[in-house]
């Protein structure tokens, strides 16, 4: 089942918002589906809650501090259809196949930069991140969607961000639709999303 949004609810002011909103999109109930930075677990919930108790959300992330955060988080919530993974996500479909079965997740997602109230010293990394991307639109389904939330606020993140649109812009438009979008009139480096949806 679809979530229902809030007809109130302005998605442009929150680009992290957008993203989901549109994720979910491609999400339904009994869905497998990866986070492949869980982070704190925000995203991680909102996908558990989507897929539903027949569905199956794989977290990832390579901080052990992050999966124990997210893991309070899904317990306070009782949410028992997430799978928690640590690992570099350049190794995602390694880190993933016991746990799919051959099955297709229909949507993964990729929150970059740094755990919120962590170690802002941790980062993704670039060279990781598009290796990462890359296994992820060979793992989702058809009609599947790839989505990442690129944050350039630092310098690493540009490099990572470029690195990535790069990627995206290479992609045959046979197999994939790439979308870009971004804040282009506020300040402080508002993070922007890239969308990739895999036709076959």
């Amino acid at each position: 089942m679809l979530r229902e949004v809030d007809d109130k609810m302005n998605l442009l002011t929150k680009t992290t918002a957008l993203a989901m909103d549109m994720t979910l999109k491609y999400v339904t109930s009994g869905d497998v589906v990866i986070d492949a930075t869980c982070g704190n677990g925000h995203d991680t919930l909102t996908l558990a809650e989507a897929v539903g108790d027949l569905g199956q959300v794989i977290a990832l992330d390579i901080q052990q501090s992050a999966l124990e955060s997210a893991g309070v988080l899904l317990h306070a919530n009782a949410k028992e259809n997430v799978t928690f993974v640590q690992g570099n996500f350049r190794n995602l479909t390694e880190l993933t196949a016991c746990l799919l079965h051959d099955r297709k997740p229909s949507a993964i997602v990729f929150n970059l930069g740094y755990l919120p109230g962590g170690d802002k010293s941790v980062t993704t990394v670039r060279e990781d991140t598009v290796e990462a991307v890359k296994q992820a639109l060979e793992l989702v389904a058809v009609d599947g969607v790839v989505t990442v939330v690129l944050y350039c606020g630092h310098e690493a993140g540009k490099a990572e961000k470029k690195a990535v649109l790069d990627m995206a812009a290479e992609l045959p438009a046979s197999r994939f639709h790439a979308v870009y979008g971004g804040m282009i009139n506020q300040r402080k480096d508002p993070p922007e999303v890239l969308w990739i949806t895999k036709k076959k």
